[in-house]
């Protein structure tokens, strides 16, 4: 049925735009003008006619046919159809798109065309003669319009919609609206003509046919986002106004309902149970309750609180801002011995305000009812008070008492209890309590003006279990006593002119004090009473806490006396009164007529240069001193010192003597004959040592007489006996062996040196061979012996 009304439609069309195009119109070109302005400049302006013009064709988009589509024929009137005229076309799509037969001017389409990628082409054409080439015609333009068919389906700007309404809505709120557009012609039939409907989301939502506006379908009762939260919507636009034929378009439209506040909070359970210990510190949590509300974000946040009970004061609830859940705390702390259960009333409602329009009379808070359990725990005693605030005068005797503290066994036991200070928080051992009653008194001398305040610990410890112990803070503040002298706030040194005038000042002075008054300081001064200077200065107090040194004379010499030591006595106005008396250092001085200083003595020149006598004296001394430090260094670093041989004369046990003597390598014979050790006779005394060079004073060979030596017998008695002892052995070889004695010989004439093996005979020792052995061995003979005469004395 489609088909046949668009084919009797393009036949209709195509008649009469044929019909139009074949038709000839003669077209006079507006002259009139030309040929009054021409008669009135004196020139006759010819009109020309104009033979053949036409405006537009009409062609009709989406051509199926085989054969190439006729659009119309052009026609002049100079074409006598001798086939000397040829038709040209110019334009848009002219040659490729356009064709006209240049015989007869019939104009055909070459190709399909489409009205949604151009709705019409802009041609030109003209007439020329084929054997000049020249233009019979001028350049005619006309225009080839498309006339559309429905062939575009709608289209949404979206293909998915995301839409939100909130929830108990009523009939009618809008939600989102839905546009489509038909790329067909909408001046031209109702093929771009668009009607909007529902195909999916029934019986919740409604579109308007004609705006596509969205709108809530039924009442608040039903659109409960706790019950359904999410909708699916599929929005259908139709073109030809909807009717029957027309080509649709759809689009999904995803719409969520938005939260109400219109469910308050409730409990999950009507009574809670919790057991917390009475040592538990205030502000840990004790349990959580919790409350379910079955709206989203702002909507479900709510806050727990105490309204009632026995335990009002006692606990607290505070809200967990991530879990919504309630947090009980611990306001002040439990004693079990006191309170052994607690009961609590806590209430929870919403923070944003509830809807209760859909509420009818439930209530919108909710109750629960928590017990709490104190379990007993060994406790240590317990302080009166959190800490101590205590005073006392810095200038009370020692053994004072400063204040008390008290403590008791919070258990039933009433444990007694001793105190004691941690002696980390008085390392100077300033105070000391009474182990029984807490009576915290001095036990050195205070000082304001050192520490004013003094925070010490207390411990109260339980005699019958020492383990439980407690601290608490004492703040121990020293009052002031007028115990210091008030004194000048620095050292003052000024000059005075030697040509001056009575009652000039030099210089104002001002003091400071150490204590401090209640009050506020006062000072007074004045000049010391005896003394030659009162006649030469004087001073005025100033009633502010300072004071003005005057001169008394007109004229001072430096050659008379060039410094002046004035004495001001100061004194406090505090009780007891405490006074000093301050030296002002006034040197007499060379000024100008300005009183400016020109010259002073040397001993002022110097001290104006910022050095003073006592200065320059400490410097030289300290000069003095680093000379001799450098000299007593260089001669120490230029001797040798040399270690004794032996350290003590009383330890003579096993003393390790070094000779810092070293031997002249293997070719050197005579530096030490070992025999000396071996047999004592046998030293050759003649011998001189080669390694060394000889002294001016030599030691006289020793003469003495030959002794018969008794170890050669003794050796020779020793090798016969071996001898025989071989010949008589039965296993011996039948030839000639060597064999190896090692004889060692009888004990040594010295014996040992050592102490260890001495000391039962040390009374009988006799160090006097030691002397025959050589003058290194003389050496040890002389300090033995002279140990042994000294102990024998």
């Amino acid at each position: 049925m489609r088909t046949c009304l668009l084919t009797m439609i393009w036949a209709y069309l195509s008649l009469y735009v044929n019909s139009t195009s074949i038709s000839r119109k003669t077209v006079l070109e507006m002259g009139g003008e030309e040929d009054r302005d021409g008669a009135k400049g004196g020139k006759i302006l010819k009109r020309f006619k104009r033979g053949w013009m036409w405006n537009q064709f009409f062609l009709q988009e989406e051509y199926t046919g085989s054969d190439k589509q006729y659009i119309g024929k052009l026609q002049s009137d100079m074409d006598k159809g001798d086939g000397t005229l040829k038709y040209i076309l110019t334009g848009d799509g002219a040659g490729d798109i356009f064709t006209i037969d240049e015989n007869n001017g019939d104009l055909h389409a070459n190709k399909r065309l489409d009205r949604e990628e151009k709705a019409f082409y802009t041609l030109r054409a003209t007439v020329v003669n084929k054997n000049t080439g020249l233009k019979l015609e001028p350049e005619t333009e006309f225009i080839v319009k498309l006339h559309d068919i429905n062939d575009n389906e709608p289209k949404f700007a979206k293909e998915l919609y995301i839409a939100s309404a909130p929830e108990r809505s009523n009939i009618g709120t809008s939600v989102t609206q839905v546009t489509a557009t038909d790329a067909d012609d909408s001046m031209y039939g109702n093929s771009a003509k668009l009607r909007y409907s529902i195909s999916q989301g029934h019986p919740y939502f409604s579109v308007d046919p004609n705006t596509g506006i969205i709108r809530t379908a039924l009442g608040p009762g039903e659109m409960d986002r706790e019950k359904r939260e999410h909708y699916q919507v599929v929005i259908e636009a139709k073109d030809m106004a909807g009717q029957r034929g027309g080509l649709t378009g759809t689009t999904t439209v995803n719409i969520t309902l938005t939260d109400v506040n219109d469910n308050p909070p409730r409990f999950s359970q009507s009574i809670y149970q919790f057991s917390v210990p009475e040592s538990i510190k205030t502000g840990i949590p004790v349990g959580r309750i919790n409350a379910v509300d079955k709206d989203l974000g702002k909507n479900a946040e709510m806050y727990y609180s105490v309204v009632s009970g026995d335990g009002l004061d006692m606990f607290d609830v505070i809200t967990d801002k991530d879990s919504q859940e309630g947090i009980i705390t611990v306001l002040k702390p439990l004693d079990y011995e006191k309170t052994r259960t607690y009961t609590l009333e806590i209430q929870v409602q919403n923070t944003q305000t509830l809807d209760t329009r859909f509420l009818g009379y439930l209530p919108t808070k909710d109750m629960a009812t928590v017990r709490i359990g104190i379990e007993d725990v060994d406790e240590p005693p317990l302080f009166e008070k959190a800490s101590y605030m205590m005073e006392v005068k810095e200038d009370a005797a020692v053994g004072t008492a400063v204040g008390s503290v008290r403590a008791m066994d919070p258990d039933g036991y009433n444990s007694p209890v001793r105190y004691s200070i941690d002696r980390r928080t008085d390392l100077d051992r300033l105070f000391n309590v009474h182990s029984g009653n807490g009576s915290i008194f001095t036990i050195r001398p205070l000082d304001r003006e050192e520490v004013a305040w003094h925070n010490i610990s207390v411990i109260a410890t339980e005699f019958n279990k020492p383990l439980q112990t407690s601290w608490v803070p004492v703040y121990v503040r020293l009052l002031d006593v007028n115990d210091n002298a008030p004194k000048f706030a620095s050292f003052y040194e000024t000059f005075v002119c030697e040509k001056t005038k009575a009652g000039q000042k030099i210089q104002t002075v001002s003091a400071v004090d150490a204590d401090d008054p209640v009050g506020g300081h006062k000072f007074f001064f004045s000049l010391a009473m005896e003394g030659a200077y009162r006649g030469n200065f004087t001073v005025k107090d100033n009633g502010d806490n300072t004071a003005g040194v005057l001169t008394r004379r007109s004229s001072y010499s430096q050659l008379h006396k060039s410094i002046y030591l004035v004495p001001v006595v100061i004194t406090d106005g505090d009780f007891p009164m405490q006074s000093s008396t301050g030296t002002l250092t006034v040197r007499v001085c060379t000024c100008d007529r300005e009183g400016n200083m020109e010259l002073c003595n040397a001993e002022a020149q110097t001290s104006s240069a910022g050095l003073s006598t006592g200065a320059l004296v400490a410097i030289l001394l300290c000069v003095i001193i680093l000379l001799m430090i450098i000299v007593l260094f260089a001669a120490l670093k230029r001797q040798k010192k040399k270690e004794p041989l032996i350290i003590s004369k009383e330890d003579v046990r096993d003393n390790v003597v070094s000779y810092n003597d070293e031997g002249g390598g293997e070719e050197d014979t005579q530096a030490f004959d070992i025999g000396a050790l071996r047999n004592p006779e046998a030293i050759e005394e003649s011998k001189q040592r080669r390694d060394i060079i000889p002294s001016g004073t030599l030691y006289p060979p020793i003469r003495r007489t030959a002794i018969p030596s008794r170890d050669n017998a003794d050796v020779r008695d020793f090798i016969n006996q071996r001898v025989q002892d071989n010949d008589s052995n039965p296993t011996a070889p039948p030839y000639d062996s060597l064999a190896t004695y090692a004889y060692e010989g009888t004990s040594s004439v010295a014996e040992s040196l050592s102490s260890l093996e001495s000391a039962s005979s040390e009374g009988d020792q006799d160090y006097n061979y030691l002397s025959d052995w050589g003058p290194r061995f003389r050496k040890l003979a002389d300090m033995y012996g002279a140990e042994d005469s000294d102990r024998e004395s």
